[in-house]
């Protein structure tokens, strides 16, 4: 019994010692992949930990150094620790390029260096790319992606508006103005100026595109004859058309060899997902660098058909294909909406083009969309229509590269429990866990006890 007594111990005391030698191997080897490697996973509500797909892709598009500076005391009145906060925020950002360096600057202890950066805030963040400078003041993923957007630009792209013929305004705040849109351009980088030809020859040379956007008064023919001159010479154009009249510019949709259908496109899915039946939903995109990866609902209320001419001169391909199961309908709609087989045009309808051709050794770009109000101040937030319209604008600029969905805004900021719950997790993790360890190893104690006598 003795004999058998020691070899239990010495095959215990062997165990033990292989356990131990694996466990420090294994806690060897988890050193060595942490010092080596960096893993994280992102469970809150929206990803609110980790950055957004749009942000990584704005990374990775600028390959040069970036230099943030944070002007910063070592504690701020209203949120403490600031350096903290801007070292964390940053380095969400410093996972993903790690060229990306932060230095922080203390404005009381350095005002010279702070007043040469002019710089106002205490916390204001100053980004460096390329021999290009952002200042921030407002540290989120949004504000932050949006400058690095703006510094990625090579330069500051000029959209021309033509006005004086009630167009919906870049700078408008009424239901029909562009004013959020155009906000949200200058946000990324985008300069615009409006264009009235009773006061301005031409459309601007250093104008990146033009836009032409739903007006409301007929165009002159002088104006028609500038506007074709200016498509002649190679111009960009950004053309938002309504189901009313063309306001003279028949003759610019026979230069693009374009038909646009009278009429309003009735979408009955749209009615099936309680939206009104004159919002045509996109969600059928061409093969195109706009749509690539695009797979994001688009609103289009009061939309128009566009109909593709073949022909040599442009290269054209349909952008938004919606109505299905609709039509173009060609009756007056406070009557009864009804297919009519005679006079409507049966669905699938095409309401947005895109169009290139090579001229004076560049590339000319051209988008049509037959609906003004997709983009309105009162409309812009359905669906994906901002991301559909900066998508466009950075197409037709030449900033393809940059076409990303904008980062999402962050959703839950706090995690808020009840006093039952709070209890719940108090007991479980003071009282309950601590107690079945304590259970655990006594029963393995009392079992190897009982074994080895």
């Amino acid at each position: 019994m003795t004999l058998l007594n020691k070899k239990l111990r010495r095959h215990y005391r062997i165990q033990n010692g292989v356990f131990v030698v694996l466990l420090l191997l294994l806690l060897m080897v988890l050193v060595f992949f942490a010092a080596q490697y960096r893993f994280q996973w992102d469970v809150s509500q929206n990803g609110r930990n980790s950055l957004s797909e749009s942000s990584i892709e704005i990374l990775q598009k600028l390959h040069a150094p970036i230099l943030v500076t944070a002007y910063a005391t070592e504690q701020h009145a209203q949120f403490g620790d600031i350096r903290k906060i801007i070292a964390d925020f940053i380095g969400l950002y410093q996972r993903i390029k790690p060229d990306l360096s932060l230095a922080f600057i203390d404005p009381v202890e350095q005002p010279i260096l702070t007043q040469q950066a002019d710089v106002k805030v205490n916390g204001e963040l100053v980004i460096q790319y390329n021999q290009r400078t952002e200042h921030l003041t407002t540290i989120n993923e949004q504000a932050f992606s949006n400058a690095l957007m703006r510094l990625a630009r090579a330069e500051d792209k000029l959209i021309v508006a033509l006005s004086g013929h009630g167009e919906r305004r870049l700078e408008g705040n009424a239901n029909y103005d562009l004013g959020e849109f155009g906000k949200y351009l200058r946000t990324n980088g985008f300069n615009s100026q409006t264009l009235n030809f009773a006061i301005e020859q031409d459309v601007p040379a250093n104008a990146s595109v033009l836009l032409i956007a739903s007006p409301q008064a007929d165009l002159l023919p002088g104006e028609v004859d500038r506007l074709l001159n200016y498509i002649d010479r190679g111009g960009n154009l950004l053309w938002l058309v309504d189901q009313e009249s063309l306001r003279g510019l028949l003759p610019l949709t026979e230069k693009l060899r374009l038909t646009l259908t009278p009429g309003v496109v009735i979408d009955p899915q749209a009615e099936q997902l309680k939206a009104p039946i004159t919002f045509a939903l996109g969600a059928i995109y061409g093969r195109h660098v706009i749509t690539d990866n695009f797979d994001y609902i688009t609103v289009f209320p009061f939309a128009r058909q566009i109909t593709i001419n073949e022909n040599e001169d442009w290269s054209s391909i349909a952008l938004v294909e919606v109505a299905q199961q609709g039509w173009v309908e060609t009756d007056d709609l406070n009557g009864s909406i009804t297919f009519d087989q005679a006079t409507d045009v049966p669905g699938p309808v095409s309401i947005a083009v895109a169009l290139v051709r090579n001229i004076r050794d560049r590339e000319q770009r051209i988008v049509v969309v037959g609906s003004g109000h997709f983009l309105a101040n009162m409309y812009l937030g359905n669906g994906s229509n901002l991301d559909f319209g900066v998508n466009l604008i950075n197409w037709l600029t030449g900033d393809e590269e940059l076409i990303v969905i904008q980062p999402r805004a962050t959703i839950d900021s706090s995690l808020i429990l009840s006093e039952s719950e709070l209890a719940l997790i108090a007991v479980g993790f003071l009282v309950l866990l601590p107690t079945f360890f304590l259970v655990c190893g006594f029963v393995i104690w009392w079992r190897r006890r009982r074994i080895a006598k």
